[in-house]
Parts: structure tokens; sequence; C-alpha cells
């Protein structure tokens, strides 16, 4: 897939996360699950598109980010921001099960998340990926 593509999956996927927000993260855990999860990967395809890492056809799993030898497995090449980058999308990943398909977390459970996929959101946004 393109990075346009990309950037219009993580559009919709900023805007379900913004609703989330604004309706209630306890009314809809799932959706910010999911979402985080989906648009963390989508953040990192445009990334490794943008240094010509990956091509159009290089498709990245969130379920990777499960395990830290399958991310090394699946990236053994380095890029500017990798450690911290991984770090955060492995902990948006831990809980992502969990807010999809759990029992009902905690308001504060849940912005944990959110916080964690902000400071990836910056992240990337200083490493010039285009974000909403």
């Amino acid at each position: 897939m393109n990075i346009e593509k990309h950037k219009e999956k993580l559009k919709e996927s900023l805007e379900l996360i913004d609703e989330s927000i604004r309706f209630g993260v306890e009314k809809r855990q799932r959706t910010i699950g999911f979402n985080t999860s989906m648009a963390s990967v989508d953040m990192l395809e445009i990334y490794l598109h943008m240094l010509n890492l990956i091509d159009p056809g290089f498709v990245v799993k969130h379920e990777w980010f499960k395990s830290k030898n399958k991310i090394k497995e699946k990236f053994p090449y380095d890029f500017e921001g990798k450690e911290i980058i991984f770090k955060l999308i492995f902990e948006i990943e831990q809980q992502r099960d969990s807010l999809c398909y759990g029992i009902p977390k905690t308001k504060e459970e849940i912005i944990n998340t959110l916080q964690k996929f902000n400071e990836l959101k910056m992240k990337f946004k200083k490493l010039g990926v285009q974000i909403g």
C-alpha cells in the first residue's frame, strides 16, 4: 500500500479516537484499542516508506508487536527513533486485546494507552511524518 492510502486509514483512525475521547473513553475502550493499534502501524508504515525501507507490497501486522523477537526478525534494519517507536508500539499492542476483548478497564488504564499513543504520534511528527 502506498503512503497516501496509509494516510487515509490513519486519518480515519485518528477521527475515531477523537470521537471516542469526546464520547467518553470508558464507553469506547474497544474503539480506542483497535484504532490506537491500527494508527500506530499506519504511522510506522508511512515512516518506513518515507525512508525507503519497505516497498508498497510490504504489510506490517500489528500482531508482530506482541513479541520482541518477532519485531527484531521483521525489522532488522536501523533507522532514527527505532528503539522508542518499537517500545511504544509494543506497549500499545500489549493493551490492545485487553481493551478490545476484555472486561471493562478503568478510565486510567484507557488513558494510559492514549498517552502512549500520543507520545508515539509526537515522535513520528518530529521525524517528519504528516499526521492528520
